[in-house]
C-alpha cells in the first residue's frame, strides 16, 4: 500500500522541495567559504572553496567588535524581552478567553489589528515618545519597547491555544480550593508548553537579528547588539566583507543552535494554537 501512495507525481516534489532547499543554503554557503578567505582572494573569486581556511578572520573580528560584550548584550535584550512577552501575553490572552466581554473583544481586536502596522510608519513617534519617558539609550528602554512590539503576535497565538484547554481543569483545581492565580500558574501555564516555546523561538529569532530599533534606541556605543557591531564594518568608502562575514557567522551561529534544538516544537504549536482555536 505504502509503494503504490508513492507515486511519480511525490518523487518530483520531492526533488523539488530539495533543490528548493539547496537553493536557501546557497547564500549561507557564500557566507561561510568566504569568511575563510583573505580580502584579496575573495575578491579574486567568491566562488570557490578557500586556498588555504583562513581564521584569522574570526580572530580579528572577535577583538574589533568585542565580541562577548556584544553577545552578552544580545543575550540580556532577548532574553529579557522573552520573558516579559511571554508573561504579558500569556496572563491577558487567559483572561480575554476565560472572561470574554465586549471589551475585551474589543481590545483583542485591536491588538490582531496593531499585528498589520508596519514598524517604519511609527519609528519616528517612538523615538520621539521613548526620549521623552527616558527609554533611550538603554538596554531596559529597548527591552520595553519590544514588550509593545511583540505582546500583539504572542497574545494571538496564546488566546487560540488557550481555547483547546478543557475548563474542566481549572473548575476541579477551583473546587479543590486554589485561587485564580494558582489556577493559571499551576494548571494552564504548564500546558501552555508547545505554544510558550513557538512564542520564544520566534521572539528570539525576530529579536536577536533585529537592527532598526536597536539602531534608533541604543544610542550608546557601549550597548551595541550584534548586528549593530557587524554594521560597524560597512563603512562609507570601504566594506570589509572578509570580517563582515566573519562577524555574521559568530552572530547567527548562536540562534541557528537556538533554533536547531528547539525547532520542532514550532509547528506543534502554532497547529495547535490555529487549529484547535
Amino acid at each position: 500500500m505504502d509503494a503504490k501512495r508513492y507515486s511519480p507525481r511525490t518523487l518530483i516534489l520531492e526533488i523539488l522541495a530539495i533543490l528548493l532547499g539547496l537553493l536557501f543554503l546557497v547564500p549561507f554557503y557564500f557566507v561561510i567559504v568566504n569568511s575563510m578567505k583573505t580580502f584579496g582572494e575573495l575578491l579574486r573569486n567568491t566562488a570557490s572553496l578557500p586556498e588555504a581556511f583562513y581564521f584569522g578572520n574570526y580572530l580579528k573580528v572577535w577583538e574589533i567588535m568585542k565580541f562577548p560584550a556584544v553577545f552578552m548584550n544580545s543575550l540580556i535584550i532577548t532574553v529579557c524581552s522573552n520573558i516579559g512577552l511571554v508573561l504579558i501575553s500569556s496572563m491577558a490572552a487567559y483572561r480575554m478567553v476565560r472572561h470574554p466581554s465586549k471589551w475585551n473583544n474589543l481590545l483583542f481586536a485591536c491588538f490582531v489589528a496593531a499585528m498589520v502596522i508596519p514598524f517604519q510608519s511609527i519609528m519616528i513617534p517612538l523615538v520621539k515618545v521613548a526620549s521623552s519617558v527616558g527609554l533611550l539609550g538603554s538596554v531596559w528602554g529597548l527591552v520595553i519597547c519590544y514588550f509593545g512590539f511583540g505582546v500583539s503576535l504572542n497574545l494571538f497565538l496564546y488566546h487560540g491555544f488557550i481555547k483547546s484547554i478543557p475548563r474542566e481543569i481549572e473548575e476541579s483545581a477551583v473546587v479543590d480550593g486554589t485561587t485564580p492565580f494558582g489556577v493559571f500558574w499551576r494548571i494552564v501555564f504548564p500546558l501552555l508548553k508547545p505554544m510558550t516555546v513557538t512564542v520564544v523561538l520566534l521572539n528570539s529569532l525576530w529579536i536577536w537579528n533585529d537592527f532598526l530599533l536597536p539602531l534608533l534606541v541604543l544610542n550608546n556605543p557601549y550597548l551595541r547588539t550584534i548586528p549593530l557591531a557587524t554594521y560597524a564594518f560597512f563603512g562609507q568608502y570601504t566594506k570589509q566583507w572578509d570580517l563582515a562575514l566573519a562577524a555574521l557567522v559568530l552572530g547567527v551561529l548562536p540562534i541557528i543552535l537556538f533554533f536547531l534544538a528547539l525547532q520542532k516544537h514550532i509547528i506543534e504549536g502554532i497547529t495547535a494554537g490555529s487549529v484547535k482555536g
